[in-house]
């Protein structure tokens, strides 16, 4: 828990909870002279600090435009008379480095963004925090943030891409990955390849369909810690504009009243977000995040959590990847709002939960109306896509702790297969587009998880080969690594024990029986008790990979992705 404030709050300070213990008393001159220095005038200090805290790098398209969002917030701030104190935490590119040595840094980075941000705000004394952030793993290395601190604050999303045009149709990352198969099968031209590499990402703003960045930012809203509707708005666009600026507004309301974020993410705030997530059929990292940023917050949340939800909320929107429409589709029929007020009046959702608006959920939906009725993009809860969540949590011998798995529907609900065994994503990314892969495989790829990658890198290569390739229901694929939002297919991830750390996927052969049953939600290795107590006893663990630098360190400090893969978990 982290401590308070040293500053009692009074008439004199009220509002300067955290900045009045710089700018306060003769011991604090040197303080104020560096303040002086950055600008401040001697009334400023009588005035709130504000942290705007920005992932914008120009490395990705996601978080390209940040910089100019930012500027927004503090104008939003000084127009509700604070002091805006803008600093950049990092970001990387998962598009870029999908399929390299290079992912293994992905999710490491919302640790980073998670810790550097919480340093910054910690030893600045700011009263209150505006997050922005961009991209998949940003987002929630914000939120983690924001909770570690628990001082007045919400998040700002960068925002969607619009979508590219190939030869008349929406195109987007997943278009590429896919069409990288479609190539190798001869399905289309070298020349269509490069192409539609280079038409389908014209801009600024987070991967199109209801991938990873979408999801979160769907889910915090839900949360109640963005602004309403500040997730269903293009990047480049005069609403996200505004909505930075009405942040700035805001958090300074927050600081005024001390709202802070355990106020609002409780559990129940949680499970509301989780709803949303199925709902939207959304990412498969919502899970590890959502669990991450729990922990940040002392909130209780496990995988059950998600199971119990999954087993109330139906697939109701049509999205990518295994649906047709992309988040600008969405974004055009009314956003987030109307799915919450249509699973609220379904009883779905806690509606008393408080907001960053200092209302309610309930209070936040009072007048917004329902979708037109000649969309088909979100589906009515009585005709769902499918009856049940999307993300469906397995156990079995394959996954004592658990793993997820992204089921559509479109899938079919069980798979047997026989285990095509990979040591790296490379390795099985190579045999998918030669044509070693076949029907009826279940492809393992295993250490690549928290610890044993380490980084637990997105599958995204793979299985968007296999969809080029036509085999998306042909062929399974089991990892201890994670999956972008992106894919789609028979996929599960996050196995745990991972296999670096002495999980029963460590020594899955070629052509062992593995069975997939999402309907009874189990993962099973079909191999006798026997067999599988003499493989375990002949197992070693293989030596790490890294032994220095930032990899070396999160793989030691990063727990289980069953508890979120978090690096400050309690001994």
């Amino acid at each position: 828990m982290p401590k308070k404030s040293t500053v009692k709050p009074n008439s004199k300070t009220g509002h300067r909870r955290y900045s009045a213990t710089i700018t306060e008393t003769n011991e604090r001159a040197a303080s104020r002279g560096m303040l002086y220095g950055l600008g401040f005038k001697k009334r400023d200090f009588q005035k709130s600090q504000v942290g705007i805290a920005s992932t914008w790098g120009n490395v990705t398209p996601c978080n390209m435009h940040l910089r100019e969002l930012a500027a927004h917030a503090v104008r939003g701030v000084r127009r509700s008379k604070g002091m805006p104190m803008e600093f950049n935490t990092i970001t990387v590119s998962d598009g870029i480095s999908m399929g390299t040595e290079g992912m293994k840094y992905s999710l490491v980075s919302r640790e980073v963004i998670a810790d550097s941000i919480e340093t910054v705000v910690g030893c600045q004394a700011y009263d209150g925090v505006v997050a922005i952030g961009g991209c998949d793993k940003n987002m929630p290395g914000c939120m983690i943030a924001l909770g570690r601190l628990n001082r007045p604050a919400l998040f700002v999303y960068g925002g969607t891409i619009l979508p590219g045009d190939h030869r008349g149709n929406p195109a987007d990352i997943v278009t590429i990955f896919e069409a990288v198969g479609k190539r190798a099968s001869g399905g289309i031209s070298q020349k269509e390849l490069e192409q539609i590499e280079a038409c389908s990402i014209p801009g600024p703003g987070s991967c199109g369909g209801m991938y990873t960045a979408n999801t979160m930012a769907s889910a915090i809203e839900a949360m109640g810690m963005s602004l309403p509707n500040s997730s269903g708005m293009a990047a480049i666009s005069k609403e996200k504009a505004k909505d930075c600026v009405a942040a700035g507004e805001a958090v300074m309301r927050l600081v005024q009243d001390n709202l802070c974020p355990r106020d609002i993410m409780t559990k129940e705030a949680f499970e509301n977000a989780i709803t949303v997530v199925m709902a939207l059929g959304g990412s498969t990292n919502a899970v590890l995040h959502l669990i991450a940023m729990a922990h940040a917050t002392a909130v209780p949340l496990t995988l059950d959590d998600f199971h119990r939800i999954g087993q109330q909320v139906p697939l109701i929107a049509d999205l990518k990847p295994s649906g047709k429409y992309l988040m600008i589709d969405f974004v055009k029929i009314g956003g987030l709002p109307p799915l919450l007020k249509t699973l609220l009046n379904a009883g779905l959702l806690h509606g008393d939960c408080l907001t960053v608006t200092g209302k309610t959920v309930k209070q936040n939906l009072k007048g917004v109306k329902a979708y037109p009725r000649d969309q088909k993009i979100v589906m009515p809860l009585k005709q769902p896509i499918k009856e049940k969540g999307h993300l469906v949590i397995l156990h079995g011998n394959l996954a004592p702790e658990g793993a997820v798995a992204k089921i559509s529907g479109k899938e079919g609900e069980y798979f047997k297969g026989s285990a095509r065994v990979f040591e790296s994503e490379e390795e099985a990314l190579k045999r998918i587009l030669d044509g070693t892969v076949v029907k009826g495989d279940v492809i393992v790829i295993r250490y690549e998880g928290p610890k044993g990658g380490p980084g637990m890198r997105e599958m995204l290569s793979p299985t968007s080969a296999l969809m080029g390739r036509g085999l998306g229901q042909d062929v399974a694929l089991i990892t201890d690594g994670r999956f972008s939002g992106g894919s789609h297919g028979f996929v599960i991830g996050h196995v745990t024990p991972e296999a670096y750390e002495g999980g029963l996927l460590a020594v899955v052969q070629d052509g062992d029986p593995i069975v997939i049953d999402a309907e009874n939600h189990l993962l099973e290795l079909k191999l006798s008790k026997t067999e599988i107590n003499k493989r375990m006893k002949a197992w070693k663990r293989p030596e790490p990979n890294y032994t220095r630098g930032v990899l070396s360190k999160y793989a030691r400090t990063v727990s289980s992705a069953s508890l979120g893969a978090v690096t400050d978990l309690e001994d």
